[in-house]
């Protein structure tokens, strides 16, 4: 059996007048066409009618569309959704040829022969009655049926199609398979010229076997949906056909899944069947039949009305554990809540209706067992929960206070033998009464103080903070012995007042920017008082100061423990430095780095009586300093 990708049937046996949809009962479809959700063109061969993907399709065109609105300067109805009502349903909208011819041809295979079968589909005419000057085309269609040879089984023919503001309306007929047919060729026809009008939109086509009425009904309930507690669903069904099968067969359904799939009931083949207990859960029943010969062929079956069973889940409730502490408000929380009701009763007159109700101002007398019913539709359920009521809690805590950044602030609170901190950033301990804080920024603390018997309660303290101003002395300098430099101080935020020290050799000692003369290499520091009393906070600045070279012209290391070196002050300033002595010949005879002293030996000789000469380069960007040394001895 084939199921084609569109099926557009319209039956009537040729003496009937009019369309005439099955009266009886029918049977799962053998097709069922609902343009589902994938778009794009039919397969080839179904249509003579060429496909768009525009939402208004011209004539002689078609497409598969959810939606389609002001077509033609609005002179089609708007559709916003298929014939069900399903806005993401689609539907097949056709503007037709100019020509009347065949637009739909399509064959089913596996029938069942001797076997009535009803062709159905919804079909809108989408042309408005005010349009092409009240004077528009109305669809008008013939469904034919042939035997793959040809031959006509039935035709139906729907005559013009009023136009109905956009309203869906199903068309179909019903005919009986001949003996030994088993296919048949569907045929759909435009009869009505095309021109203004003319157009039209099908969707939710079927084919399905017709047979007699078959009627499910549950002894004592008129009801075809029935809802359950777990603890009794067990009931009896009965079935009644109507005449029209010489002889049949029948079978109780079942379906578990909202009537997608249906299996076989082992055993039912009677008009009378009990329904046993089950688990909670969504159950459906429904009852098959055809003529003996062809049940077993299931496109041959015809299906009653489906009896629905919901059986619901008994309401448990599991309370959790409630302790009441005195002068507090006790909440009774429950684990369920939504669409159900409750009826509570309590120690001391307590009632209430709400789903966790509050027991005001608990005092010692509030103790004890507090029930519940509890009702969800046609079920109800009982639940307790036993209060002990224990003396309450009441947590104190620091005032609210504003520290100095960076110093830490003694909390305190009282009231029970557990405590909570909450956050725990910028404390020392948080599961102690008395942690200290070091928080950056304000921050707000809560403190849990509870008791073992569950009893608690809560304080909160902000902690504000005072920030310290940002302070930089700027980046170190160096200078020449001699000479001066600026200092780069810089200052924000919270601050008062800014000293320097040490004030010497300075100028501008008020100003972030002092220009400094040091004779010798000085560290200046730089601090601010950030105000509310908070300690001051600083950062240092380091000159480094190089000094002007003393370069002897001559020494006598004779051992008399009087000008015995050669040394040169000021040199250390220049760690970089490198020293080198020179004979008259270019012969290197010293070499040094740093303030280094020549004692006026080469390779651990003492040198000849002379004229030598030194270059020094102190590796700061300066010239090298060069000059001659008299050896005297």
């Amino acid at each position: 059996m084939r199921k084609s990708g569109l099926v557009i049937v319209f039956l009537l046996c040729s003496h009937l007048l009019s369309a005439q949809l099955c009266s009886g009962s029918l049977g799962d479809p053998i097709v069922n066409i609902t343009f589902g959700s994938a778009s794009g063109p039919l397969k080839p061969g179904v249509t003579n009618l060429a496909y768009t993907s525009t939402a208004c399709p011209n004539d002689g065109e078609y497409t598969i569309t959810k939606f389609t609105s002001q077509c033609f300067s609005s002179s089609w109805f708007t559709l916003q959704n298929d014939h069900t009502g399903n806005q993401n349903g689609q539907f097949m909208l056709i503007n037709a040829s100019v020509t009347p011819n065949d637009f739909y041809v399509d064959t089913i295979q596996g029938l069942c022969s001797n076997t009535t079968f009803e062709f159905a589909a919804w079909i809108v005419n989408m042309l408005s009655s005010s349009s092409c000057s009240n004077n528009g085309i109305k669809p008008n269609l013939t469904f034919s049926i042939e035997t793959t040879t040809g031959t006509v089984l039935a035709k139906y023919q729907t005559g013009d199609i009023p136009s109905q503001v956009g309203q869906w309306k199903q068309y179909g007929t019903y005919f009986k398979t001949p003996a030994g047919v088993t296919a048949v060729v569907l045929r759909l026809t435009n009869n009505a010229p095309g021109g203004c009008g003319n157009d039209l939109a099908i969707d939710d086509i079927t084919f399905r076997p017709c047979g007699p009425t078959v009627q499910l009904t549950v002894r004592n309930d008129p009801k075809t949906t029935i809802a359950f507690c777990d603890d009794n669903n067990s009931f009896s069904m009965d079935a009644s056909t109507g005449n029209g099968f010489s002889g049949s067969t029948i079978q109780w359904q079942l379906s578990t899944d909202s009537g997608r799939t249906w299996k076989d009931i082992a055993g039912a083949q009677t008009t009378s069947y009990t329904r046993l207990a089950t688990p909670p859960g969504y159950y459906q029943y429904r009852l098959v039949t055809a003529e003996t010969a062809n049940f077993p062929n299931i496109p041959c079956r015809v299906a009653s009305n489906v009896i629905s069973v919901l059986v619901r889940e008994k309401p448990v409730y599991a309370l959790r554990k409630a302790i009441g502490c005195t002068t507090k408000n006790l909440t009774i929380e429950t684990a369920n809540g939504v669409g159900y009701t409750f009826r509570w009763r309590g120690p001391n007159g307590f009632t209430s209706t709400v789903y966790n109700p509050v027991v005001p101002n608990v005092r010692y007398i509030d103790s004890g067992l507090y029930l519940v019913d509890v009702r969800f539709a046609e079920c109800t359920g009982t639940d307790s929960v036993y209060v002990n009521v224990f003396p309450g809690v009441t947590a104190s805590v620091n005032r609210d206070t504003m520290i100095c950044e960076g110093q830490p602030l003694a909390l305190s609170a009282t009231g029970g033998s557990i405590y909570s901190w909450t956050p725990a950033t910028g404390l020392t301990n948080p599961g102690i009464n008395n942690p200290f804080a070091s928080p950056a920024t304000e921050t707000v603390y809560k403190v849990y103080v509870s008791e073992p018997t569950g009893c608690r309660d809560s304080a909160s303290v902000t902690v504000s903070v005072w920030n310290n101003p940002v302070i930089t002395a700027g980046p170190d300098k160096t200078l020449y012995s001699g000479g001066r430099v600026v200092l780069d101080g810089r200052l924000s935020g919270n601050w008062n007042s800014f000293t320097w020290s040490p004030a010497t050799a300075m100028t501008g000692a008020n100003t972030l920017s002092p220009t400094v003369s040091p004779t010798d290499t000085v560290t200046y520091r730089l601090s601010a008082l950030p105000g509310m009393g908070c300690p001051p906070v600083w950062d240092d600045v380091f000159v480094f100061v190089y000094k002007n070279l003393e370069v002897p012209n001559a020494f006598s290391p004779n051992g008399d423990g009087i000008n015995d070196v050669w040394f040169v002050k000021g040199l250390d300033t220049y760690p970089e430095s490198t020293v080198r002595i020179f004979n008259r010949s270019g012969a290197t005879v010293y070499e040094a780095k740093g303030g280094a002293a020549w004692d006026g030996t080469y390779k651990g000789q003492p040198v000849p009586i002379a004229t030598y000469y030194y270059v020094i380069d102190l590796h700061v960007g300066q010239p090298p300093v060069s000059g001659s040394i008299v050896v005297i001895r």
